[in-house]
């Protein structure tokens, strides 16, 4: 019985969560008051490619291999800061399909990979309906671990984005797949960062892969009447892989 209790107390708060992230709150809040109307105070561009590239100032991976272990290795990545435990990403080099989410879900952390429990077998559902099982995709997250709260920083969103961007260029999918509201917001801001229908060009550090973005499995599971939006952005990845 207790099991049952805490599994629905932690379904709980990942549905509050979700809806907070769903109208916009994301960011880590201080116990101080904050002047939300002072002047904003604008970054110059070399601000801008100072913070997109930190955690590469340590090395620069080549090939997936090498970025894996960096990400393993270097003590720069802003989850160092965080007790969870890592989920590192999966998959083979240039596969059909490569799928990034946002960050692990605590039931990912418990079972060591990422979209597990519920929201990974609805996410296994996904993957056969367009013709697609885990051994054939390349699998990620933004964020390799959970940060408390399942709450970043602004900046560390931006930093991880930057990342993601490199490990794409790497990786070398056929095709892209974006899960979840924040996963979407941080690679494709300049696309309203909402779910598609239709494919749409993703801009990498190396080029661009045709990507898809939908809603994230733990959010389906909640609001069962978005599974046909999402069904519909994934009927544009099937057309396109059957081409």
């Amino acid at each position: 019985m207790r099991g049952s209790v805490q599994d629905n107390a932690a379904l709980a708060v990942d549905a509050y969560m979700a809806w907070w992230q769903l109208a916009g709150v994301e960011d880590a809040v201080a116990e101080e008051p904050v002047d939300w109307l002072r002047p904003a105070v604008a970054a110059s561009p070399a601000m801008g490619r100072e913070t997109a590239s930190a955690t590469q100032a340590v090395s620069a991976p080549r090939d997936l291999g090498a970025f894996r272990a960096w990400l393993e290795s270097e003590s720069c990545h802003p989850e160092r800061r965080w007790p969870s435990r890592p989920i590192y990403p999966v998959g083979e080099p240039k596969s059909r399909l490569m799928v990034v989410t946002d960050m692990p879900d605590p039931a990912d952390v418990d079972a060591g990979a990422l979209l597990a429990d519920r929201a990974g077998a609805l996410f296994d559902a996904m993957l056969r309906a367009i013709g697609f099982q885990r051994s054939d995709i390349h699998l990620a997250s933004l964020f390799f671990a959970r940060p408390p709260g399942g709450m970043v920083e602004a900046a560390d969103l931006s930093v991880t984005a930057a990342r993601m961007r490199t490990h794409i260029h790497l990786a070398q999918p056929h095709r892209l797949l974006l899960l979840g509201d924040r996963t979407i917001r941080a690679l494709m801001p300049m696309d309203g960062a909402q779910p598609g229908n239709s494919l749409q060009d993703f801009k990498h550090d190396g080029g661009i892969v045709p990507a898809v973005s939908t809603f994230h499995p733990r959010l389906l599971l909640g609001q069962p009447a978005a599974k046909a939006e999402c069904w519909r952005a994934l009927q544009s990845l099937i057309e396109e892989v059957r081409l």
